[in-house]
């Protein structure tokens, strides 16, 4: 399936006052450029993610962009999301297939080989893979895997690999030179003082890397 973005934007309403300002945030990332968004806030009440989950499908359906919702497949067909996005401890992608059926993107949170190869072999469309770096938001997951990691899960997936965790505009190279298809970015956007700027800066940095042929 045509994944048809390089730059995932990953949602966390604790970095703002309040879910008004969350939101306000992710519509100046999708008029920069930003073409997915995935709603990760995982701990709502189900009614209340449902709500957020309306708000920005409208939201990023006027940006004609791709909308996933993290974990909840019920909540995703819902609001006709454009995928789910599944942890390990989520139900099993192909369990996933069946509720959602072959219309919706399935992506897959990893953290090594094994998991990676599993999503793979279980239908995800695509994972993401780290933390490659140190990062805040990632620190229950350990220490960063770092970028010889990604480059030998690159080499063993075929679907598109996404480097997530302490990406920065000055890493970003390093990490697309690694073999990751694209980038998925939390704080690196929405915790910037001008997130229109960080945006398009992360957007201009993937595609001159790949205009060059170096990526």
């Amino acid at each position: 399936m045509l994944i048809g973005f390089k730059l995932y934007l990953i949602t966390d309403r604790k970095l703002f006052a309040d879910s008004g300002e969350m939101f306000a945030a992710v519509e100046e990332a999708l008029k920069a450029g930003v073409k997915a968004v995935q709603l990760r806030e995982k701990d709502l009440a189900t009614r209340e993610l449902l709500d957020m989950a309306y708000r920005m499908r409208e939201l990023t359906a006027r940006y004609n962009a791709r909308l996933f919702i993290n974990d909840r497949a019920d909540i995703a067909m819902c609001v006709n999301a454009d995928g789910v996005h599944l942890g390990q401890s989520s139900m099993p992608v192909y369990a996933a297939r069946k509720v959602v059926g072959d219309k919706f993107m399935i992506g897959v949170s990893t953290h090594n080989l094994d998991e990676a190869l599993t999503a793979e072999r279980e239908g995800a469309d695509f994972i993401t893979f780290g933390p490659i770096y140190r990062t805040p938001s990632k620190l229950k997951y350990g220490r960063p895997v770092g970028i010889e990691s990604l480059k030998a899960i690159a080499e063993k997936v075929a679907i598109p690999v996404f480097g997530i965790g302490g990406i920065k505009p000055d890493n970003a190279k390093e990490v697309i030179n690694a073999g990751a298809y694209g980038v998925a970015l939390i704080s690196g956007i929405l915790s910037a003082a001008d997130v229109t700027s960080a945006s398009m800066e992360y957007l201009t940095q993937i595609k001159r890397l790949y205009i060059s042929g170096t990526a």
